[in-house]
């Protein structure tokens, strides 16, 4: 089963300059599905949100695969 996380893009001037979203506690904050995890991302940044709905500017936020090899790693491992 794949794992979700959000990446943000704070810097215009850095379009290839991505971070990854954590927890006030610093955690990488995972899901196990991606519309939760989209779901917390409107959540958290609204704003970048509905302006990428809206085409009003380059993309500032996205959802990722944690490893989309997961599964294929785990079978190896086996």
């Amino acid at each position: 089963m794949a794992k979700y996380k959000l990446q943000v893009q704070d810097d215009d001037a850095k379009p290839d300059h991505w971070r990854d979203v954590k927890s006030e506690f610093g955690n990488l904050l995972v899901f196990d599905d991606e519309p939760a995890a989209r779901a917390k991302l409107a959540e958290l940044f609204p704003v970048l949100v509905k302006m990428e709905q809206f085409a009003a500017g380059p993309k500032r936020t996205r959802v990722l695969v944690v490893n989309p090899y997961q599964d294929i790693d785990k079978e190896k491992e086996d």
